[in-house]
């Protein structure tokens, strides 16, 4: 192993300046593209002035409409203002905003790689002199030509991709190669349009959802370009995956981590945004006619998109054929959310149905399905009803959805009466054992009634009559009245839903810990027609929580004894480890030492060093490392810190001084287990004598580079009552460096102790004079991941 001057892996650092490179320059081609389509924005806004103003001249001077325009070119030039301030003059609009500029202009000063120079193809509007403008749609798709050649541009320059396609789905569920670039004029001719059931990546994508990246399974299938290698991502518009960006490699595609990635999500955006709006707006008025004139039950649901996916919908408008499953009236559901509406029918697939419709395009046929329904706190009396048969469709209409929901009135059949008789079995069986009970009260009827289970909940024999709520506060104690009377009110006078914890006495004297819930019913004149509810014997938790509450008091006195432990253990080893060495000078040596404390504070660890000058002249050097953390750790360790240096004033070698230890780990209480390695030097010749138990081997750093002295054999101190150590010997030269040091320093899970220790010294370089400043550079280029104690000791001789 030899010492290496440069403290950085030049294989690591041209990894990271290459990362780095394709990040910034990715992100540049976004900040251009994003540009263009700022002023593909304003250019269309500009552009209606300049048309509404060239038909007012057509009509007035009875010019064909390319006369006018030029007309209108020159009146500009004449009067020396631009030609959109004199169309928006003449049209009576406000003058529009400058453009922005060209994006050819845009400068990326700094960007690595030669990116300065490197501008989209193009402008993605019309050109100076080109003439009359061209319609629209053939506008937007020469921008998304220039977008995909702009794409191919950076990301072949960056990433090394050979081809990019832009796909768009028609209504008819085939994809169409919208925009390509990097394919020839046959190929692309070839693939101009997918039909509907052709596996390709890109229909994956559309269909499934999802990214696809290289590598990936489904990437493999054929496609356009015919690369080996090929990543397909969403073009998301609210929600709905209108197409799919597909880049494609010739070899194997690069690694693409977390910041590779985020660029091309924008750049998919930015094709999403010139794709142009999916479909005609629908203002409300119109919406309002197109679902009153429907002869069937229907509503319109407007996506909430969230991280650009659809996380709910929310109904907008219901008409007037629409009838509730739960009796709400019109108003109640109007800018409500579906899920919020509706979760049993919805967890049962009705949000999966119409999240499909609304993703692909595609209409939902109709299809009779059977779906319960529940809403927030509407539930019937036996708390959850029976599924009804339902008439579903779904169409796109304008980034919504227009759903017809109509509830299937034909009677069931022989076999769907047994299953449902079947469902309300398991439901009887689910509240029994979830200890639930369903009510319904019709003040205005007399009417009452409860559940399989109230009665045994109150104590009463089956055959009794109901309690009303009204008489709830009497058969409770009489602490829980006042809560009673504020659910009484809110449901009553309120209402509103509401809620409390009563303790239900029984005839028997015992009592139920019980929730009651209860909701109004109302008319469509907002009037109380019922009150449905359930009680919930919450008995069983209740003693739960008490329980818990006893437990966590334990807790916090075991916590608040053990936080007692750590703070004497760490006491204790900082009054045990110096900050420095003893004065070394009359010796000929200079120290430094240091100690990290494992991460966790709490974690108060067993390794220990010592320098000590002895009265022959010699100085003992040892580190050693005690299995463990907290007071028996520290504790452990400060009987062999102190072993060693008492038997050291006997002049007996390493290896006998570790024998000793060894006695003494064995006499300790709690079997104490340490690794160690001692250190005899004699600082008047450059002779070192050392042996070592278990533990890593010193280094000796001199001129010729570092060296990693050889492993003399011997076991953990209190491993065995007969153990025996071997002792080496070695010279410093003037100049040179001992280090000794502890685990903490190079362990680490995934690489060999031996391969961290030559990395870290090979970062580390050469000591120099001072030794202060080298150990602080070992511990701050350590890439342990154990979280452990590290000692360090380093001894430079003069």
């Amino acid at each position: 192993m030899t010492a290496a001057q440069d403290p950085r892996d030049p294989g690591e650092q041209a990894a990271r300046e290459s990362a780095d490179r394709t990040a910034r320059a990715l992100a540049e081609a976004v900040r251009r593209l994003r540009g263009a389509v700022v002023r593909l924005h304003a250019e269309a806004r500009t552009g209606a002035a300049v048309d509404l103003a060239t038909g007012i001249l057509a009509e007035r001077l009875g010019l064909p409409t390319t006369e006018a325009a030029a007309h209108l070119a020159r009146l500009a030039r004449d009067a020396g203002v631009p030609v959109v301030a004199l169309a928006a003059e003449i049209a009576g609009l406000p003058e529009p905003e400058p453009e922005p500029e060209a994006l050819g202009a845009v400068d990326a000063p700094g960007v690595p790689g030669g990116l300065d120079a490197v501008a989209v193809p193009g402008t993605l509007g019309p050109e100076p002199g080109a003439g009359p403008p061209v319609a629209p749609a053939l506008a937007a798709a020469a921008d998304l030509q220039r977008a995909a050649e702009a794409v191919l541009e950076q990301t072949g320059a960056v990433l090394g991709a050979r081809a990019v396609a832009v796909w768009l789905r028609l209504p008819d569920g085939a994809l169409a190669l919208a925009a390509h670039a990097g394919l020839s004029a046959d190929e692309a001719a070839g693939w101009e349009r997918v039909p509907p059931g052709v596996a390709t990546p890109a229909r994956r994508v559309v269909d499934a959802g999802g990214d696809l990246w290289p590598g990936e399974p489904g990437s493999e299938a054929p496609s356009v370009g015919g690369g080996s290698a090929r990543a397909v991502l969403p073009l998301l518009d609210q929600g709905r995956r209108r197409g799919a960006l597909e880049l494609v490699w010739s070899g194997p595609a690069p690694v693409l981590r977390p910041p590779e990635r985020r660029p091309l999500y924008a750049l998919a955006d930015l094709c999403t945004t010139l794709l142009g709006p999916p479909l005609e707006p629908v203002t409300p008025e119109e919406t309002a006619v197109l679902l009153d004139g429907l002869l069937t039950p229907a509503l319109l649901l407007e996506p909430v998109v969230r991280d650009g996916r659809v996380a709910d919908f929310t109904i907008r408008r219901v008409n007037a054929r629409f009838r509730d499953p739960l009796g709400r009236p019109r108003d109640a559901l109007e800018g409500a959310s579906l899920l919020e509406a509706y979760p049993v029918a919805v967890a049962a697939g009705l949000f999966d149905r119409l999240l499909r419709s609304h993703e692909t395009g595609a209409p939902l046929p109709a299809e009779r399905v059977r779906l319960a329904f529940g809403g927030a706190g509407r539930t019937a009396p036996e708390a959850v009803p029976a599924p009804a048969a339902v008439q579903l469709a779904a169409v796109p209409l304008g980034g919504r959805l227009l759903v017809c929901w109509r509830l299937d009135d034909e009677p069931p059949g022989a076999d769907e009466r047994a299953e449902e008789h079947e469902r309300a079995d398991l439901l009887r069986q689910a509240q029994r054992l979830a200890r639930v009970a369903g009510f319904e009260e019709r003040p205005a009827e007399g009417r009452i009634r409860w559940s399989d289970g109230l009665h045994e909940l109150y104590g009463l024999p089956p055959e009794a009559a109901p309690v009303p709520l009204a008489l709830l506060a009497q058969h409770t104690h009489p602490d829980d009245r006042p809560a009673i009377r504020r659910l009484l009110d809110t449901v009553r006078h309120r209402h509103r839903t509401a809620s409390a914890v009563v303790r239900l006495d029984r005839p028997d004297g015992t009592h139920r810990f019980t929730r009651v819930i209860a909701e109004p019913v109302l008319d469509d004149t907002g009037r109380l027609t019922a009150i449905r509810g359930a009680y919930h014997d919450v008995s069983a938790q209740h003693w739960t929580e008490v329980a818990l509450g006893a437990t966590r008091e334990r807790l916090a006195d075991s916590e608040q004894e053990s936080a007692e432990r750590a703070r004497l253990a760490l006491r204790l080893q900082q009054a045990i480890l110096p900050a420095a060495p003893p004065p070394l000078g009359v010796t000929g040596l200079h120290a430094a030492v240091r100690y990290r404390p494992a991460a966790q504070q709490d974690r108060v660890g067993g390794d220990w060093y010592d320098v000590l000058p002895l009265s022959d002249g010699r100085v003992l050097l040892a580190v050693g490392d005690v299995a463990g953390h907290g007071v028996g750790a520290a504790t452990g360790m400060v009987a062999l810190r102190h072993a060693l240096r008492g038997l050291a004033v006997t002049g007996a070698g390493p290896a006998r001084l570790l024998e000793w230890a060894n006695t003494v780990a064995l006499r300790e209480p709690g079997q104490v287990t340490a690794t160690a390695v001692c250190v005899l030097l004699d600082p008047v010749g450059g002779e070192l004598r050392w042996a070592r138990a278990g533990h890593l081997p010193p280094i000796r750093l001199a001129a010729a580079g570092a060296e990693v002295l050889p492993l003399p054999h011997g076991v953990l101190l209190g491993a065995l009552d007969d153990a025996r150590y071997e002792e080496h010997t070695a010279r410093l030269d003037p100049g040179d460096v001992l280090l000794l040091y502890t685990d903490g320093l190079v362990e680490r899970r995934d690489r060999p102790v031996e391969e961290s220790v030559e990395q870290l010294i090979r970062a580390a370089g050469a000591p120099g004079p001072d030794l202060e400043q080298y150990l602080d550079r070992l511990l701050e280029l350590s890439s342990a991941d154990t979280d452990d104690d590290t000692c360090l000791i380093a001894v430079q001789t003069e």
